[in-house]
């Protein structure tokens, strides 16, 4: 009975090792670099806080607006706030007045 005997090759054992270890490592860098990983996160929980301080600095904003609005308003009409409107944005003033730029 023939029989042959085949060499030995020691490089069919590390093919499925090479191919694991490459699986693992792009699935492994892009995990912790790629735009869901944990980089990304952190960037998204940092633009998060910033945009709730913007958030909060345009609500107390447009509290003030509208508080100056309800000042205005024809219930309540104040003649300072209108005056004072008016000539801000009509640029005028009276001769005898003293002028402040802020």
């Amino acid at each position: 009975m023939w029989t042959k005997h085949h060499k030995q090759r020691h490089l069919g054992r590390l093919v499925t090792p090479i191919l694991a270890a490459g699986f693992f490592a792009y699935f492994g860098y892009h995990s912790f670099n790629g735009d869901l990983g944990l980089e990304a996160a952190k960037r998204f929980e940092e633009r998060r806080i910033e945009r709730l301080a913007e958030l909060d600095g345009l609500l107390k904003q447009r509290k003030e607006l509208e508080r100056e609005v309800a000042l205005m308003s024809d219930g309540s009409l104040e003649r300072d706030i209108l005056d004072e409107k008016a000539r801000y944005a009509l640029n005028v003033s009276r001769p005898d007045e003293i002028v402040i730029f802020k």
